[in-house]
Order: structure tokens, then sequence, then C-alpha cells
């Protein structure tokens, strides 16, 4: 990205890609901005409505974790009807549809291409009042962190298409990666928190330091207190991880302390890299028993879970204790 050239300035992108933020976010008048976001991929569990569910859940994300609400969507998608029947198609359409629907937007258009590898995502955009917008930049030292998904999908999903997963491993996964974060991005405005990401393609590590690095500060993660699907462990002690999920950590090498005693193995799962994680907030200490508590009150809501500080020692860098 940094080979990319320089793009125009427009002081009402109060959000552009300098920081490595979830979305864009575009002033429109005083009272509203305009967030921007999309994100596609290739199947990752074999039912084709599930996959449409799962990519949805994954697109809307970005939107809840810059605290806005979603508005509308267009189905990107990538697909041959000399490979699959339509019907497959009209599936994966269908379930990204329920699930825009489930989060209160609707299905606009979008455009599709023939590849003969099935892709499907959205580009979704959403709307936040400007002084309400939540970035990865706002954490402040004393923060707590708190994580509303469990760890693991990405080593889970590897595991489904290889095979090793049972039924009820995939019914647990499917359930995290289809329910939207909607609920935890009320609650934390309800709230009030100072920053926020959401858990996706570099793990909770890589979005951890992006925050770290936006908000110039360190960040310390207690490994016992992170949620990990209990499968996790299962697949992991085979060596089940995806490339995306050792691309990570080797990027992390400079940029992470871990301490004396944690594997490898848990360092990895650390790193997963993630399909429709839950969001990272950043939220004032005062305050976090009053965002649990918030949190825990809504159905949509799969962990609770404070795993770190926001603190002033090593900035823009990470460490993993115990």
């Amino acid at each position: 990205m940094c080979q990319l050239p320089q793009l125009p300035v427009d002081k009402r992108l109060i959000v552009g890609p300098d920081t490595a933020d979830d979305a864009g976010v575009f002033i429109l008048n005083e009272e509203m901005a305009l967030i921007q976001t999309l994100d596609y991929f290739t199947p990752i569990v074999d039912d084709p409505y599930t996959f449409g569910q799962i990519a949805a859940a994954n697109a809307l994300s970005d939107v809840y974790a810059m605290g806005g609400y979603p508005i509308t969507a267009l189905n990107i998608v990538g697909f041959s009807p000399k490979k699959l029947p339509l019907e497959v198609l009209a599936q994966i359409l269908a379930g990204g549809a329920d699930k825009v629907a489930e989060a209160g937007a609707c299905i606009a258009g979008g455009h599709t291409i023939d590849d003969p590898e099935p892709k499907y995502g959205l580009s979704v955009a959403g709307l936040v009042h400007p002084k309400k917008v939540l970035t990865n930049a706002g954490a402040k030292v004393g923060d707590k962190l708190v994580l509303t998904k469990p760890l693991g999908i990405g080593i889970i999903t590897t595991a489904i298409k290889k095979g090793l997963a049972s039924d009820d491993v995939i019914e647990e996964a499917v359930e995290v990666m289809t329910t939207l974060n909607k609920d935890s991005a009320e609650a934390m405005q309800e709230v009030g928190v100072n920053a926020c990401t959401d858990i996706t393609g570099f793990g909770l590590l890589g979005h951890a330091y992006e925050m770290a690095k936006a908000s110039d500060v360190g960040i310390r993660i207690y490994k016992d207190k992170v949620p990990v699907l209990p499968a996790t462990y299962e697949y992991a002690l085979q060596n089940v991880f995806p490339g995306g999920t050792r691309a990570n950590l080797k990027y992390l090498a400079d940029k992470v302390e871990f301490a004396e005693g944690i594997s490898e193995m848990e360092q990895l799962i650390l790193s997963d890299a993630i399909t429709s994680g839950g969001l990272l907030i950043s939220v004032p200490e005062e305050r976090v028993e009053e965002l649990i508590t918030a949190l825990k009150a809504r159905k949509g809501v799969i962990t609770t879970a404070i795993i770190g500080d926001v603190v002033a020692e090593h900035p823009q860098k990470l460490k993993v204790e115990v």
C-alpha cells in the first residue's frame, strides 16, 4: 500500500486509508457521516446459503466497528454457471439478503463477473453522527480491552475444508460467524467508548497492533483471558492452521513480545485469521463494568471478555502475558 500514489486530500474524509481502519468515513453534514466498506472472499463452508450469511455478516461488521448502522449494500459476486448450477448462486444471494435484512438494511443491487472460483461479499454503506464515529485511533492509556466473540474461526474453517470438523463444531463456528455485531455496537454507543475495531483477517494480535499504532499507545493482552472456541486446540495440535494465520504471526515478529512459556501454537491462535469475528473495544476503566452489563443484556453478544489494557509503555507495540 505504501507504494500507491498519494491520494487527493478532502477534509470531509475524516477516516481514510492512513490508519488501516475498518471503513472510510465521509462527512455529509453536521449531523450525518457516511461509512463505506467492502469485503468478499471464497466459500469457507459447504452450504451456499450459510456462506452468503457469513459473507454478509463479515462485511456489515465494519460499519458496526465504526459505531454506525448499515443502510444499503451492493452484492459483489464471482461465479461461473459453467462450473456450478445457478441455484447455488441463488442460495448464496438469499443468505446474504436475509442477513442484510436482519441488520435493518437493504440490498440495492450489485455486480457479477464470470469467475470459475465462487466469490461473494458486499459493499456496505452506513451512517453515523460525525461526533460518534469510533475508530481504531482513539484508544487511551488506562482503557480496558473487551472482546465480543471467541477466537479460532480460521483454524476451524481450515479443519472444515480438510474434512476434520464434526457437525457440532461446524454448527458452533457458523453461529459465531453469522452473529451480527449489531448488539455489541449498540451497547458500546450507549455506554461511550474510546476506540473499536473488528477482528478479521489479521487476527486479534494484528488488529490490536493496528489499534496500538494508530492510537500511539501500548497494548497488553492476557492470553488466559482471551476466549477461544474449544475445538480450536484439537485442530491446532494437529497443525491445522490457515496460511493467513502463519503469515500474521510472521508479520508481527518485531511488533509483539510474548511472555516466556507462551507456545508457538498459542501465538498462532492469537494471530488466527478470522472471518466475521467480534469487536475489540477500548473502553475507559470506569465504564468497563457498565459496558459488560450492557453487552450481557443483549442477545446477540457471544462473549464479554476483558482481555487486556492500554498502557503508556512500549508505544505502538504489544505485550502478551499469561
